[in-house]
Order: structure tokens, then C-alpha cells, then sequence
């Protein structure tokens, strides 16, 4: 019998106490307000609540690097903005490869959590949190030693090289800010909650955009001074998010006594994480060479083309915060073994995010000069920033459905597919295109920005036809099995 009490947190200790058999009951009896069970209820519903969260957590994650930008480019110079967009491709190499590992995290947590089993929730969770402690201090030592070697493969301007080195070198003196903060934040989604995160990020964002303005306008430190406001930022969330998970009574709680590495917890996180992680990088690293291909033009080309990244990154919101909310549905709901709700749950992401992307998508190509001049008063920038908005803001459409279709496949298990899919869409037919016509048909900035368009749409129909497949093989199951 479950005691009752003024408490409706699950606690890990009651759970290691009980028996195996009660512990989906006590899940169910007990479970914390802040957590959202996405095993029943309504689906459209469900997914927008737990979205919208996310968008607005993405957004003000966005916002460390955007502003870094806005300021840089209004209160530094071309260059210093040229030297901020040249250091996107190679900070997302590190990101998105721990991201990986998150998604794997994510869905191993949000699986047991549907399941109601809480010792496997636990276990994982403690595995995830010791990894990414090694993970920090194996980012940091590789990452600020192999910066000059990545600007060099990018063929980084002179004018923007020392610039660009100053700024990795601080970000990846302070990377274990943004992986304790990322890390947290997925354990935390995957029990459904994607509101506290969010009001870490609001916090600090905030506190980021002052110590922008005060390391550059009162202190006069340049792009220095924006890359210390950022990780001092992100190591703020880290603290708040660590500080939640150690004091929480709830069954995501971390305790330092439990740290270790379980080898079949981290064989599924990393079976489940690694191709998605593989992917990620392996496409930055393959849009290094894009930038390599734009860094061809000159200072002012590569100031537009960053403007064009940032606020692109912004229309993509919907598309993440709609896959990540993908995954937890399927993932829990997987876990719960209820196919029929993972379906629905399916169509009805792909048909919120493809919405709401075709509406942004519009805005963006109307107001491109305006949202390029957030960040740059040049005009040479304004004219190639709204030129590459233009040419590719629509084509987002097809980049929807292939983050939504991927996340729902990982949800269930599925990560080699989407990860074999988009390294053929995003990585060796975006880079044949890029080779063929820059050297054969016309060497132009247009003709290079469409890399993008192209590897989505190539990614777009393959994505489609392995899903459909894997759909008519199993009935009416809609996702692969895991």
C-alpha cells in the first residue's frame, strides 16, 4: 500500500526500497507536479505545451551567440562580426556531437520513464551525469587546442583569423558550462518537464546580454569581452540546473554518492545517442567546408553569410523544439507500449511544425533587410545577408520533415537510419553539388548558399521513402521498431 502525504514528489530512495513490481504504481500515484506523463491525454495539446517551452528555451539559448553578434557588429566592426560567424561552424562541431549523447540520454530516460521504472531511471541518469563530467574536461583540452588548426581548414581570412581564435579559445575555456546546462536540461525534458529549463535560460540570457554590453562598452575588451559574457552565462545555467538536480526529492534526482558509469546504461545511451551524434558532427564538419566555400568572397560575404546563419537559426526553432517534443512523446509513450498514441502523436508534430514554419518562413523573406540589420548597418552585408534569407527560407519546409520524421524514429529506437539518411543529404550530396557547379557551372555566393536547400531536399525524399517503408513493413505501425 502507498503512503500517502502533502508530498506528490517520487523519491529515489522509497524506490530503491520497494520492490521492483510497485514501482510503475508508485510512479503513477506520486509523480511530480512538474514532470508532464505523455501516455495519455491529449496528444495535439500535449505536444504544443511541451513545445512551446522548448522554443522559447531555444530561443534565448540562441540569443548567447546572436547578441554576441549584434553587439560585435554594431559596436566592433565588419571584421569582428566576420570573425564571430566564421566561429559558428566550428563551436557547433563540439555542440552537436554532444547533443548527440543527449538525444540518446533523453530517449533511454523518457522510455523508462513511460515504463514507470524508476531504478533504470535512476541508473541512467547517474551514468549520463558522470560521462558528461569527462566529457568536459576532454572538450575543453582538445577543443582550445585544435582552434587554429579549424580556422585553417575553413581558409579563415587573415584579417578574421586572430579574432575568431581569441573568441574559440575563451568559448572552449568555458564549454563545461553549455554541456552541464544541455545534459541537465534533456534529463529534465525527458520526464516531461521543459519549463524550468526555460526559466534558467531567461535568467541568463538576460545576464549575458549585460556583461555583452559592459565587457564592450565600459570595459573595451572587444570579442573578448563578449566570449567571457557568454560562458560566464552559461555557467550560471549549469549552476542553477546542477543545483535542481542535487536537491530535488523527485526520481531525476543526481546524488554524488551514485556516480558511476553502469555498462549497459551507457551501452544503450551511447547505442541510441552515438549515430545522432556521429551525424551531427559529421554535417558541421561538413558545412566547415561550406563556409570554406563562402570565405572565398571576402569579409563582407562571410558578415552576410553570418547574419543569414543566425537568423535562420531562429526560423529553425520550431522545427528542434517540435522534434524534441517528438521524441519525448514517442519515447515515453513507446516505453508504455501504447503504438497506436505514437502514431497519432507523430502526424499531429509534423503537422503543428510545418504550420507554424511556413508562416515564419514568409515573414523572413519579406522582412530579410530588416532582420540583417539587427546585426550589421553595412549595406554590402545587409545586400548578401537578405540575398542568402531569401534564396533559402523556404526550403526550411523540407528540413521540417526531416528533423520530425528522426526524431520520431529515435524515439523508438531507430537512430541509424536518420543518422545513414542525413549523411547522405547533408554531407556527401551537399558537398558533390558544392565541388560539381563552383568549378563547372558558376563560383558565385548564391550558387554556394543553395548548398543548403540542396542537401535538405535530398534528405527530404530519401527520408520520406525510408519511413514509408519502414510503415508498410510493419502495418500500420508508422516507426520502426526499436
Amino acid at each position: 500500500m502507498v503512503e500517502t502525504g502533502t508530498s506528490n514528489q517520487l523519491g529515489v530512495k522509497d524506490l530503491q526500497k520497494r520492490p521492483e513490481s510497485t514501482i510503475q504504481k508508485v510512479m503513477r500515484v506520486r509523480e511530480k507536479k512538474e514532470t508532464q506523463n505523455m501516455t495519455r491525454g491529449p496528444i495535439a495539446r500535449q505536444l504544443i505545451s511541451f513545445a512551446i517551452p522548448l522554443m522559447f528555451g531555444n530561443i534565448f539559448q540562441m540569443l548567447y551567440n546572436t547578441v554576441d553578434s549584434i553587439v560585435v557588429g554594431n559596436f566592433v566592426g565588419t571584421e569582428a562580426l566576420a570573425a564571430i560567424g566564421a566561429t559558428t561552424m566550428v563551436v557547433n562541431l563540439a555542440v552537436f556531437f554532444f547533443n548527440g549523447f543527449s538525444v540518446g540520454a533523453g530517449v533511454a530516460i523518457s522510455n523508462a520513464f513511460g515504463a514507470g521504472n524508476a531504478k533504470d531511471l535512476h541508473t541512467t541518469l547517474q551514468t549520463v551525469m558522470t560521462t558528461t563530467f569527462i566529457a568536459c574536461v576532454l572538450f575543453t583540452v582538445v577543443g582550445m587546442a585544435g582552434v587554429k588548426t579549424m580556422l585553417r581548414l575553413m581558409d579563415t581570412p587573415s584579417d578574421v583569423f586572430d579574432e575568431a581564435t581569441t573568441y574559440l579559445v575563451i568559448y572552449f575555456a568555458g564549454i563545461s558550462g553549455l554541456l552541464v546546462y544541455n545534459i541537465g536540461s534533456a534529463i529534465l525534458r525527458a520526464v516531461g518537464d521543459s519549463r524550468r529549463p526555460l526559466f534558467y535560460l531567461v535568467i541568463t540570457s538576460i545576464l549575458n546580454i549585460f556583461l555583452d554590453l559592459l565587457f564592450v562598452l565600459v570595459f573595451h575588451l572587444g570579442i573578448a569581452g563578449v566570449a567571457y559574457a557568454t560562458i560566464i552565462s552559461q555557467a550560471c545555467s549549469a549552476c542553477m540546473i546542477m543545483f535542481l538536480l542535487l536537491h530535488t526529492d523527485a526520481v531525476y534526482r543526481f546524488t554524488w554518492k551514485d556516480m558511476r558509469i553502469d555498462s549497459a546504461s551507457f551501452r544503450k545511451v551511447m547505442l541510441l545517442g552515438l549515430p545522432n551524434g556521429i551525424q551531427s558532427v559529421l554535417t558541421a564538419f561538413s558545412n566547415i567546408f561550406v563556409q570554406g566555400y563562402i570565405n572565398y568572397f571576402g569579409s563582407v560575404c562571410m558578415a552576410g553569410w553570418g547574419c543569414y546563419n543566425k537568423v535562420d537559426s531562429f526560423i529553425f526553432l520550431p522545427v528542434q523544439s517540435m522534434a524534441m517534443a517528438a521524441t519525448t512523446f514517442v519515447g515515453q509513450n513507446d516505453g508504455a507500449g501504447n503504438t497506436e498514441r505514437v502514431n497519432k502523436g507523430t502526424w499531429a508534430a509534423m503537422g503543428l511544425s510545418v504550420s507554424v514554419v511556413a508562416v515564419i518562413a514568409t515573414l523572413i523573406w519579406v522582412f530579410a533587410p530588416s532582420a540583417v540589420r539587427l546585426f550589421s548597418q553595412d549595406e554590402q552585408v545587409i545586400r548578401y545577408g537578405t540575398a542568402f534569407l531569401r534564396l533559402n527560407s523556404f526550403f526550411l519546409l523540407c528540413n521540417d520533415i526531416n528533423h520530425v520524421l528522426a526524431a520520431a524514429l529515435r524515439g523508438r529506437g531507430d537512430s541509424l537510419g536518420p543518422m545513414v539518411i542525413m549523411l547522405v543529404g547533408f554531407v556527401a550530396i551537399r558537398q558533390t553539388y558544392l565541388f560539381l557547379v563552383t568549378r563547372f557551372v558558376a563560383n558565385t555566393p548564391a550558387i554556394v548558399g543553395f548548398g543548403y536547400p540542396v542537401g535538405w531536399m535530398a534528405t527530404c525524399v530519401i527520408e520520406v521513402v525510408y519511413f514509408i517503408r519502414k510503415w508498410s513493413k510493419s502495418g500500420r505501425d508508422v516507426v520502426v521498431q526499436a
